[in-house]
């Protein structure tokens, strides 16, 4: 199932993070990552849970866990505890499965209100990851909109294969930018919050994962939240209620949800491309 020389490397890891001699007992593939494999490692020391890829890209762990400690570090949302990382694999806190319950959804949003309230000085973090499987730029700057331009929508269309008509499409929409987003202050993001980011631990208690993280404008969060169906209400309205957005934040979510519908097109082509085509038909027309 899992390479030998990996699970020697992370059974050494573990027993370093946890400073005792860690024995392998069985490991169960897991399933519903499209990028790594997936384990629920059992030891003699409890459960962990092991993402692992022998083709994974440079730093690609590294990366992750730098975003889950930038995360962590704000004490605001529950994220898994890390005991160790290399080139190939990822050893994470095995978070049993949970269903939510009646206060789950209300203390998401409380949660994600106070981590959008920490802030930096300039949009971006200081080191570069990855959304998926592709290398997302942080470089820093102070103005959201030509970062938004620039190393979240140009960095994809460059990577991809689209038509001359909308990489014009997409630069009268850049023309049209500085005049949708309203002026607003840093936020820790996410930055890939979707419903397959986020456990559900004990039954009301949020845990983020597989972070994209950097400090932007906390409408991607929100917008990237209602891409896949949206999430259930009481979390926008606790939200709200906790941080209010600005108004207008609902006719801005497409423009925010250009850069995953991007991501999505370079990564898995399909009819992400329509719906592409059909936000910037709206803006440009």
């Amino acid at each position: 199932m899992i390479p030998a020389a990996i699970k020697r490397n992370l059974i050494t890891q573990l027993g370093n993070a946890l400073n005792t001699t860690v024995t392998f007992t069985e490991a169960t593939l897991l399933t519903g990552g499209c990028i790594n494999n997936a384990i629920k490692l059992n030891t003699d020391k409890g459960l962990f849970f092991v993402k692992w890829n022998t083709n994974a890209k440079a730093n690609m762990f590294q990366s992750e866990y730098r975003g889950l400690k930038v995360l962590k570090d704000t004490n605001t949302i529950c994220i898994p505890d890390v005991f160790g990382f290399d080139e190939n694999f990822l050893i994470l806190e095995f978070i049993p499965p949970s269903n939510p319950d009646n206060a789950f959804w209300e203390n998401f949003g409380q949660k994600l209100a106070l981590m959008h309230q920490q802030t930096h000085p300039k949009f971006g973090l200081e080191f570069d990851n990855y959304i998926g499987s592709l290398q997302q730029s942080n470089e820093q700057n102070k103005n959201w909109d030509d970062f938004f331009i620039q190393k979240r929508l140009q960095a994809q269309l460059s990577i991809g294969d689209f038509t001359a008509n909308i990489l014009s499409d997409f630069d009268k929409l850049f023309q049209k930018i500085p005049s949708i987003f309203p002026v607003e202050k840093t936020a820790l993001l996410h930055g890939d919050l979707w419903s397959g980011n986020f456990l559900v631990k004990g039954g009301d208690t949020p845990v983020l994962i597989d972070p994209a993280t950097y400090y932007g404008n906390r409408e991607m969060d929100i917008a990237m939240s209602k891409l896949f169906g949206g999430f259930n209400s009481n979390f926008y309205f606790a939200y709200n209620e906790s941080y209010p957005l600005e108004n207008g934040w609902e006719e801005r979510i497409q423009i925010c949800n250009l850069y995953p519908l991007l991501v999505h097109v370079n990564l898995f082509g399909g009819g992400y491309i329509n719906q592409v085509k059909n936000i910037l038909s709206y803006y440009v027309a």
